[in-house]
C-alpha cells in the first residue's frame, strides 16, 4: 500500500474532530443521569457501530478473530479494560471541568504517558536520553506538563471569579479539584488504547491475509479492544444505575423526550467511534517513517476541536481577560508540546 502522509494527517484531523465533538450531543440529554446516557452512548460506540463497520470492511471477520493469537486477544482486551476505566474518568473530567479544560488536561496527561511508557517498558529510556532527539522529547514532555499547569491555573482563576450560578450556566457541576484528579487518571489510562492497537497488529495482519483492504485492517483490532472497554464501562454504569435508582431513566418519561435522549446518546457514540476509525486509517497512510507522530497529531487535533466546542458552549463566559489568556496560553503550550515531540521523533528516525 502506498503511503500518503498528507492524507494521513487529514484522516487524523477528521478523527480529532470526532473525538473533540462526541460530547456535544450528550450535553443535550435531559433528565437522565450521567451513567444512563453514558451506557447508551457506549452501546453504540463500543459494540453496535464497531461490529457493523468491521463486518462491512473485513471479509471473514469471525474466521480472522478465531484464528488470531491468544496473546494478541488477551493483551487487546486487557488494555481495553484499562482504557475503559480511563474513559469513565474522562467522562467525569468533562462533567466537572467542561469540554475545553477537561479535554486539554486529560489529553495532556495522555500524551505524556503515551510518549514515556513504551521506551520505559522496552528498557530503552537510557538509550533515548543519550540522543539529541531523546532530550528534545523530554523537553516536549516538560512543555506539556507546563501547559497542564497553565490550564489548571486558569481553572482555579475561573472558580474564584465566577459565582456558583455562573459556573452552572456553562458546566453544571464545575469542580476544579475533583475534575483535575479524574482528568489525570483519565489521561494516564486512556493511553492504553494505543497500546491495545499495537498489541493487535497480528490481528490486523491476519485480516489483510483474508482480503481486507490495508486501510481498514485495524477495524478487526478495534472490536477486540473495545470489548474490554465496554466491559469496564458497562459494569460501572449499571452499578451506578442500581445504587442511584437511575435505571428508571431508560423507560420512564415522555416518549418524545425519551426518543430524543436515546438519539443524542447514540449519536454521541457514533461520533465517538469515528475518532479511532479515522485514527486507524491515518496510521496506515502515514507510513513507518511518520507513524511515530500519529498519537501526537491525534491529541493535538482533539485539543483544538474540543476547545472550539468549549467556546461554542460559552464555558469561559464571564471570566476575566487574564483567565482567558491563561487558558489559551495553556492550550497553545499543549499543542506546541505535541509538535516538539513529533519533531524529535522525526529526528530520531534520520
Amino acid at each position: 500500500m502506498s503511503n500518503n502522509p498528507a492524507l494521513g494527517v487529514l484522516l487524523h484531523a477528521i478523527g480529532g474532530l470526532a473525538a473533540g465533538s462526541f460530547y456535544a450531543p450528550l450535553k443535550k440529554v435531559q433528565r437522565w443521569s450521567w451513567e444512563s446516557y453514558w451506557l447508551v452512548m457506549g452501546l453504540a460506540a463500543w459494540l453496535v457501530v464497531p461490529w457493523s463497520v468491521a463486518l462491512l470492511t473485513t471479509p471473514d471477520l469471525f474466521k480472522v478473530l478465531a484464528a488470531s493469537p491468544a496473546k494478541a486477544w488477551t493483551l487487546c482486551v486487557l488494555f481495553g479494560l484499562l482504557w475503559g476505566v480511563g474513559n469513565l474518568t474522562f467522562g467525569l473530567s468533562v462533567r466537572y471541568l467542561g469540554m475545553a479544560l477537561g479535554y486539554s488536561i486529560a489529553l495532556g496527561f495522555c500524551m505524556v504517558f503515551g510518549t514515556l511508557v513504551p521506551p520505559v517498558m522496552a528498557g530503552e529510556l537510557g538509550t533515548i536520553l543519550a540522543t539529541t532527539s531523546g532530550i528534545i522529547i523530554l523537553c516536549g514532555v516538560v512543555c506539556c506538563l507546563f501547559g497542564i499547569g497553565l490550564c489548571g491555573w486558569a481553572g482555579l482563576s475561573k472558580e474564584r471569579e465566577l459565582t456558583d450560578d455562573q459556573k452552572g450556566d456553562a458546566v453544571t457541576e464545575f469542580a476544579v479539584g475533583k475534575g483535575f484528579a479524574v482528568a489525570a487518571v483519565a489521561g494516564v489510562l486512556s493511553a492504553c488504547f494505543a497500546f491495545g492497537l499495537a498489541a493487535g497488529k497480528p490481528i490486523a495482519e491476519l485480516s489483510i491475509e483474508h482480503g481486507t483492504t490495508p486501510i481498514y485492517s485495524n477495524n478487526a483490532v478495534l472490536v477486540v479492544v473495545l470489548l474490554g472497554g465496554f466491559a469496564s464501562n458497562a459494569f460501572w454504569c449499571l452499578l451506578l444505575n442500581i445504587r442511584n435508582g437511575s435505571y428508571k431513566d431508560y423507560s420512564f418519561g415522555p416518549v418524545p423526550q425519551q426518543a430524543f435522549n436515546y438519539t443524542m446518546s447514540a449519536l454521541g457514540g457514533t461520533i465517538w467511534y469515528g475518532q479511532f476509525f479515522f485514527y486507524g486509517m491515518g496510521t496506515t497512510k502515514l507510513g513507518e517513517q511518520f507513524d511515530f507522530s500519529s498519537w501526537s497529531i491525534h491529541m493535538a487535533f482533539i485539543i483544538v476541536f474540543s476547545n472550539l466546542w468549549g467556546i461554542a458552549f460559552h464555558e469561559w463566559k464571564g471570566t476575566s481577560r487574564q483567565t482567558q489568556r491563561l487558558v489559551w496560553a495553556g492550550i497553545f503550550t499543549l499543542i506546541s508540546s505535541t509538535v516538539v515531540i513529533g519533531c524529535a521523533n522525526y529526528l530520531g528516525t534520520q
